[in-house]
This record gives structure tokens, sequence and C-alpha cells, in this order.
């Protein structure tokens, strides 16, 4: 299992890929949506995000307001999900990258995301530490 986080592990949505199930388990592991296709999932490599044609054109990392359709339908459903199953927002993670820079919010995110038993990343698709097993609620 990886404790690693960077900013390459940050998706254009603003998934913090290294919190990712996909990116943590031991088989198969998934190296982010930035990382070269041929070592992810078929739905990651068709992600309509990942591939928005509007990202490519303007050469942006991240969806931001420099987009005249942000946030997208595709984002704010992806967003409205990730709040009510894992109580995660990928528009607060943007909002937070575009405030505090891609350093700091990572910075952040390390302290947020490990266990405050056995220092390990937790996974957002989890309810406990897969190390440890430590409840998270």
């Amino acid at each position: 299992m990886s404790t690693e986080m960077n900013a390459d592990l940050i998706a254009p949505c603003g998934m913090n890929c290294a919190i990712c199930i996909g990116h943590l388990r031991e088989k198969k592991q998934c190296p982010g949506c930035n990382a070269m296709d041929e070592d992810k999932a078929v739905y990651c490599r068709k992600c309509t995000i990942k591939n928005c044609a509007i990202l490519k054109e303007k050469n942006m990392k991240f969806c931001s307001d420099e987009c005249e359709k942000y946030p997208c339908k595709r984002l704010k459903n992806l967003d409205k999900r990730y709040r009510t199953k894992y109580g995660m927002s990928m528009l607060d993670n943007l909002e937070n990258i575009k405030s505090l820079g891609i350093e700091k919010f990572v910075e952040l995110e390390q302290e947020r995301w490990r266990c405050s038993n056995c220092g390990e990343l937790l996974c957002v698709h989890r309810t406990s530490c897969l190390k440890c097993g430590t409840s998270l609620n």
C-alpha cells in the first residue's frame, strides 16, 4: 500500500487519486488519472472529465472557472455522488487548489487522509483504515 501523496495524483476533476481504492489496493494498482492509460481501468481511460476537450484546448491541469462550462453537469454529478456517499467534494477540492495552490492542498490532504492509529493513507471509499481497521466514524 502506498503512503505517498503528490500533486501528480490529483485528477483534473479534483479527485485525490492517492486516496482512491483503485490506487490503494495491492493487486492491479491504478497509477492515478494523470498516469499513462495502459495501466488504468477502462472506465478511467474513458472518463469524460479527464478527456475533456476544453481542458486540452486551454492546457489546464484542473477544471476551473476559466472554463465557460464550469462546473459542467458531469463534474456536478460526480461531486454530488462523492459528497453523498463519501463526505468529500471535488468542487471544494478544486476551490482549495485554486485558493491555496497545489502544494499546500496536497500538504493538507496528507494530514486529512492519514489514519490516526497507524499513519497509513485512508481510503475515501472505505469507512475504516485498510491497514489497521480503525473505524473512521
